[in-house]
C-alpha cells in the first residue's frame, strides 16, 4: 500500500532525487520546512501522518501557509500535478533550451511547482536551499520564480521570464514578469497576468468571492475533507471583480477586509498609498476591533532611515489619494513585516 513519505533536507540535487524515487517507488511526498526546528519539524509530521497510507495516484501532500493557524494538508495528485505542468509549460512557452531556477522554499507550492513542472516537462533544472541574490544571479537560468521582496534584490534582465507569485507585484514590475494568482490547493498559480490557465474555470459569486475549478486542484485535505463542492468548485475565500478587458482582478481575502464606520476598506490600496511615504519603508495595514467604530484601520510601519513617521502626516498623505475614511486612525512603528515565506503580510495580531 502507498504511504506519505517525509523529505527532510534542503533544496538541490538529492531532493530531487529523492522526491523522484519516493514517486518511483509509488508513495507521495511531504516536503518538510527546512526552517523549522526539530521539535516543529516532528509536530508537523505527525499531523500530516507521515507514514500512513495514502491513496493510490497521490503524488505530493504539501503544508498551507498556516498563517491563520494550523497548516493543513493538501493531497496533489500524479494527474492533477501532470495538468498544472502541462497547462503552466504551455502558457510560458517554455522552449527547450530553457533553465528553470527553484530558490523558494521547497515546503510551499510555489517553490515545489517548479521542481515537479521541471521533472514532468524535462525541462533543464537548478534547484537552490534558499534565496540568495548573487547566486540566483549566476545560476544561468532562464527562468524563475520569485516574490516581490527578492524581485527587488536582483537585476530582472538576466532571466527571459519571472513568475512572480505570493505577496501582491510591484506597481513598476519589469515587463519580462508574469503574475500568477492561485495557492496550495490549485497546485500552484491558476491564473497568469488575470487570465485563467487552459483548463482553469473561474467564478465570481453573488458575494464577490473567487471560485476556481480544473484539473490541477486537490483531491483533498489529508484529513479527507474534500473542500470542493458536487460540482467541483472551490471556493477560495478571496474577493475579486472582472475588469473590462476580461482580466481577473483579486481585491484580496475577504477575512482582510476592514469594516469602519459601515465604510469597506481595503489593506492593499492603502499600503499602496501609504508606501509612497517618504517616511515608510515598508508597511502592513489591517482593521482592529473598536467599540465606536467596529474597526479602526491600523498601519504598522517600517520607517524609513532617519525618519519618524507621524499618524498626521500619515493620514494626511492617504487622504491626498483616497477619502478619509480609508486612512489610518492607529499608527504601530516596527522593525519588521511579519509575513510568510511568500512575502505574504500575516495580518493577524
Amino acid at each position: 500500500m502507498p504511504r506519505l513519505v517525509a523529505i527532510d533536507r534542503p533544496g538541490g540535487p538529492e531532493f530531487v532525487r529523492e522526491l523522484q524515487s519516493i514517486w518511483d517507488a509509488g508513495d507521495a511526498a511531504f516536503p518538510v520546512d527546512q526552517r523549522l526546528p526539530g521539535h516543529a519539524k516532528a509536530e508537523l509530521c505527525t499531523a500530516m501522518r507521515v507514514g500512513d497510507e495514502v491513496d493510490a495516484g497521490d503524488a505530493l501532500v504539501v503544508a498551507t501557509s498556516g498563517s491563520t493557524g494550523t497548516p493543513k494538508g493538501v493531497v496533489l495528485t500524479h494527474e492533477a500535478i501532470v495538468a498544472s505542468a502541462a497547462a503552466t509549460t504551455k502558457r510560458l512557452g517554455v522552449r527547450e533550451d530553457d533553465h528553470w531556477l527553484a530558490c523558494l522554499p521547497l515546503s510551499h507550492v510555489g517553490g515545489l511547482s517548479v521542481v515537479t513542472r521541471s521533472l514532468l516537462s524535462g525541462t533543464r533544472l537548478t534547484v537552490h536551499s534558499g534565496f540568495d541574490a548573487d547566486a540566483v544571479m549566476t545560476s544561468g537560468a532562464t527562468l524563475v520564480s520569485l516574490v516581490s521582496t527578492a524581485l527587488g534584490r536582483i537585476d530582472p534582465s538576466v532571466f527571459r521570464t519571472i513568475v512572480l507569485g505570493g505577496s501582491r507585484p510591484p506597481a513598476d514590475r519589469p515587463a519580462n514578469t508574469v503574475t500568477t494568482y492561485g495557492m496550495t490547493e490549485t497546485g500552484s498559480g491558476v491564473v497568469y497576468d488575470g487570465r485563467p490557465l487552459d483548463g482553469v474555470d473561474v467564478d465570481i459569486d453573488p458575494v464577490g468571492e473567487i471560485r476556481l475549478r480544473g484539473p490541477m486542484l486537490l483531491r483533498c485535505y489529508r484529513d479527507g475533507v474534500d473542500p470542493r463542492d458536487r460540482d467541483g468548485w472551490f471556493p477560495t475565500g478571496d474577493l475579486g471583480v472582472w475588469l473590462g478587458d476580461g482580466r481577473l482582478h483579486v481585491a484580496g481575502r475577504s477575512s482582510d477586509l476592514i469594516i469602519t464606520g459601515g465604510e469597506n476598506v481595503w489593506p492593499e490600496a492603502v499600503e499602496a498609498a501609504l508606501r509612497t511615504h517618504d517616511a515608510v519603508a515598508d508597511v502592513m495595514v489591517r482593521g482592529v476591533a473598536d467599540d465606536e467604530w467596529g474597526q479602526l484601520v491600523e498601519a504598522i510601519v517600517v520607517a524609513a532611515p532617519g525618519s519618524e513617521p507621524t499618524l498626521d502626516s500619515l493620514r494626511g498623505h492617504v487622504k491626498e489619494q483616497h477619502p478619509a475614511h480609508m486612512a489610518p486612525k492607529r499608527l504601530r512603528v516596527v522593525d519588521a513585516i511579519p509575513r510568510t515565506a511568500l512575502g505574504k503580510p500575516i495580518r493577524t495580531s
